[in-house]
This record gives structure tokens, sequence and C-alpha cells, in this order.
């Protein structure tokens, strides 16, 4: 049975510095207009809700109204300093903020809002502590500032999320092309349960008690579950690959037997190398998106071995 590949320390710098070349460059190719069209948007979201709330003079009054605008919603939220989510937001005001429940009971709107109040951000609202009318300039300035913090959130999160969906789509891609049939997702607590060999599920799947991006069943039947992970920086590379990836590997090899899974992940981004042997020591097998051959090279050779 062909052993999964081991990178040595070289391997390891040779393909970390060439995926932190390639984030490089998408981060400093990254189009300025999703930034643009999310500033545009909600800066008119904060306008409106000034306008409604005639400069948040009647925010507790309308408290209803506004928290059931999904548009002006997202804006109350940014009124804080720091912004607040809106999970957070129903735990700190203990309600549930839901139509029905705000039309039910309106007191949960009032207490949502006070909650935003309390830590408003009086650098951008001064108007407001100080019991007045706000001038022109101030309220534009609000408005403009909070267009900019939310409209950068929003990308921020969207780049984080469409990186690993982008990712996750693209190793699917290479491994069908590799003539490996998709398959439904399931739950797999054993093998009987997982895909045919020759077969993977290009969805998420919860392995034994752990879930994974993907999951490959290799020609010669072993379980290969695969995490892809994306790092924008070394700190965060503890938390996707030694905390999460690594620590799925250990439990997929003491719930399945070391002979049966082959735990692997699939990186871009940035990755310290010495993270990335302590991933390998612990059984995970580590690809990179830029070198998804390797990953097919590996399968392929299952297929010969079986």
């Amino acid at each position: 049975m062909i052993s999964p590949p081991r990178w040595s320390t070289g391997e390891l710098e040779a393909s970390s510095a060439a995926a932190i070349q390639r984030f490089r460059e998408e981060r400093l190719v990254e189009p300025l207009e999703a930034y643009l069209a999310n500033f545009e948007d909600v800066q008119s979201r904060m306008e409106d809700l000034l306008e409604t709330t005639v400069d948040l003079s009647q925010l507790r009054a309308m408290a209803v109204e506004v928290m059931l605008d999904q548009r002006l919603f997202e804006a109350a939220r940014y009124l804080a300093g720091p912004p607040i989510s809106a999970d957070d937001l129903k735990v700190l005001s203990e309600a549930k903020l839901t139509k029905s429940s705000l039309l039910k009971e309106p007191d949960e709107a009032a207490r949502a809002v006070d909650i935003v109040m309390m830590g408003l951000d009086r650098n951008r609202f001064p108007w407001v502590g100080e019991d007045r009318e706000p001038t022109e300039a101030e309220r534009q300035a609000a408005a403009l500032a909070s267009g900019a913090m939310i409209a950068a959130r929003r990308v921020m999160t969207s780049r984080a999320n469409e990186s690993k969906k982008a990712q996750e789509r693209e190793v699917a891609d290479r491994i069908a092309e590799a003539d490996l049939r998709p398959v439904d997702a399931r739950t797999i607590r054993n093998l009987d349960d997982a895909p045919a060999r020759g077969e993977f599920c290009p969805a998420e799947c919860l392995v034994g008690t752990r879930k994974a991006d993907l999951v490959v069943r290799l020609f010669d039947g072993r379980l290969m579950p695969i995490e892809c992970k994306v790092s924008n920086s070394s700190t965060n590379s503890i938390k996707r690959l030694n905390n999460d990836a690594a620590v799925k590997a250990e439990r997929w090899i003491d719930e399945f037997g070391r002979l049966q899974v082959v735990p692997a992940a699939v990186l871009s981004g940035v990755f310290k190398v010495r993270n990335l042997e302590q991933a390998q020591a612990a059984g995970l097998t580590i690809f990179w998106a830029l070198e998804l051959d390797r990953l097919i090279e590996f399968i392929h050779a299952t297929r010969r071995q079986a």
C-alpha cells in the first residue's frame, strides 16, 4: 500500500514561499470595484437610517421598524464602536429579533436599540451625546465614515468566504477530471458508509465525529477526507492548520485506523514552515492549491497499487 507523501523541510519551504507569492499577487490585483460597490450601498443605508430616525433622536421610538428593515438593521448595528454582530445583539438584548417576535414583543426591539446606543461611537455621532441637532457636515461625515467601515468589513468577510469556496470548487473539479465519480454527501461512520473506490463526495461530510470539506475513496480502499484551508497570516495558519486540520487528522486516524484513512489538507496562503511540519507529524498529508497535480498523482498511484 503506497504511503502518502511526506515533504522535507526544504520542500515545505519552497511550496510555502510559492503560496505566499501567489497570495501577494492576488491581494495586489484584487479589484477595487467590490469595495466601492459596497461602500455606495452601505453609505446610503446609513443616510436612510439617519433620515428615518431624525438623526437618531427617534431611534428608540422607531425600534421595531428599524429592526424589521434589514437595510436599516445592518446600519443600526454599526452605530456602535466597535460594531455589534447580529448574534451578539440577540444575546446582549436577550431578544430573538425575529419578525414574529418583534411584532408580538416590541420591547425586544427597544432593548436591542438600547444596547446599540450604550456603545454609540460618539466620534462619528457627536451630536447625540450633546443633545442637539447635527450640522450637515457632521451628518455627511458620519455616513461617510460608517460607509467605509461597513464596506471594508463586508469585503473582508466575502473575501475569506469566497477564497475557501473557490478552493473547494477547484479541488473538486480537479478530482473529477482525474476520473473519480462524484457522489452525494453522506455521514460516514465506518468504511461501509463511505463512497465506493474511485468515488468522492465533493461536498461537506461528517466523517466519524468530525466534518471534512471533501471525501475521496482511494482506489486501494482507503478513505481520504480533505480539508481546504486558506490563511492570510502565519498567526491565522495555526488556527486553520494545527488547531483544526491536524486535530481532525489525529481524530480520524484514531477512529478509522492508520491503515484505513489518509487525512489530507489542501492549503493556500500564508503558513509557517514550523506549523506545516507539526501538522505533518500529526498525520496530516499536505498538498497545495497551486500544486494540485501532486494530489492527483497520489490518487492515481493508489490505482496502480490496487
